[in-house]
């Protein structure tokens, strides 16, 4: 086993990604994956696609992974590496394979779409403590994970509990947890996401998927019932919106701009519609901080919209900008990726997106972006129309 890179200590980045990546064939035409004759090579990746978009938008991070010592794992190290990502710290394996998956071009909404993974066994897999490098995953302002790692092997979830558990000095960690119900079989319980949630900072969840994962209905106040460690919540509603949660110490938790250790705290109360902490009323029943609708979109593909509404909200995170504007800068970033066909897009230059997400609710609620949206040139942004 080899380590690209010089082995010095390492850099610290805004942003460190921690996750497996595979190459993705992309259907040339629709159909049956029996009925394709060839595809197109991509790449996808949970966490690295959240590195390469925030990369884009001009944060510096870091890919910590595994790859198989073949063409796939140079093609995803070089792939990856043009973002601007750092991939110094990517270990390359000689005993077990690069990951794949095929998935047909129909949206994965559609009753008709397929996806078929070949990483049992990958290199990924055979993450753990021992077989990472702690210190370069240690090394940035965000250590952002998810779910998916967890339920790779045992290894991996030991990696996610290390990493998960209290440490002095720990960076600020973002969890997305990324439900993936193909990844847990028979036997395989989810509930060990709500543990790994429950040790992080900033947590990322989908409405439907912590009732598909852990059986918790009600929506968003519920979900926050049954988090109410982390300093930051966002539970993802789909078209209808987002809705944002934090703790009294939750700027301090999700501001992620001091300098040396940041302040944890695991109290929670409500919070007013400006985000600032009250103290709990008498049914103890937590109170969104922020909200933000979704916005209009002439949808192409879904594929990496999640990971692109989380790099939004951690680059507004680092910049620290209102929890309402983080919200908002993570729809425009998932805007970018659903008005384009592949996992990863082109981030809206910050000046428009800033103005955009600086909208009053009237007009953010009018907005409406198609492909092309995020192009530089005044004409194409013009597709930002706002009547």
């Amino acid at each position: 086993m080899t380590v690209t890179g010089t082995g010095n200590a390492p850099d610290v980045v805004d942003v460190v990604a921690l996750g497996e990546s595979m190459v993705t064939f992309l259907p040339t035409r629709p159909g049956r994956l029996a009925d394709v004759p060839s595809f197109h090579r991509s790449i996808g990746g949970a966490e690295s696609n959240v590195a390469c978009v925030l990369a884009a938008a001009g944060h510096s991070t870091r890919w910590v992974s595994r790859v198989g010592a073949d063409g796939f794992g140079d093609h995803l190290v070089e792939a990856i590496g043009a973002y601007g990502v750092d991939v110094s710290h990517v270990r390359r394996d000689p005993d077990r394979p690069t990951g794949v998956y095929f998935r047909t071009a129909g949206d994965r909404a559609d009753d008709t779409h397929e996806v078929a993974y070949y990483r049992a066994g990958s290199a990924a897999s055979a993450m753990s403590p021992a077989g990472v490098d702690l210190d370069a995953v240690r090394a940035g302002r965000v250590l952002h994970l998810s779910g998916i790692t967890a339920a790779l092997s045992p290894d991996c979830l030991a990696l996610m509990r290390e990493l998960t558990a209290p440490r002095q000095g720990r960076p600020l960690i973002s969890f997305d947890v990324n439900h993936r119900p193909g990844l847990w079989g028979e036997g395989r319980n989810p509930d060990v996401l709500l543990e790994l949630a429950r040790g992080a900072d900033i947590v990322f969840v989908g409405e439907d998927e912590a009732e598909e994962a852990w059986g918790i209905t009600g929506g968003p106040t519920a979900i926050r019932e049954a988090l109410p460690e982390p300093g930051v919540l966002v539970v993802k509603q789909g078209a209808r919106g987002a809705t944002a949660f934090r703790s009294p110490a939750g700027d301090r938790a999700a501001g992620a701009t001091g300098v040396g250790p940041l302040e944890r705290s695991r109290e929670w109360g409500r919070a007013g519609a400006d985000g600032t902490p009250q103290s709990p009323g008498c049914d103890n029943t937590p109170r969104p901080a922020a909200t933000s609708p979704a916005l209009e979109v002439d949808v192409v593909a879904t594929t990496g919209a999640g990971d692109a509404f989380a790099a939004g909200f951690l680059s507004a995170t680092l910049r620290d900008l209102p929890l309402t504007t983080r919200l908002r800068h993570g729809h425009l970033m998932a805007a970018a990726t659903l008005t384009a066909p592949g996992d990863l897009a082109t981030p809206p230059p910050r000046p428009l997106a800033d103005r955009l997400a600086a909208l009053d609710a009237p007009a953010w609620g009018r907005l409406r972006l198609g492909p092309g949206w995020t192009d530089a040139d005044a004409e194409a942004a013009k597709e930002a129309r706002t009547p």
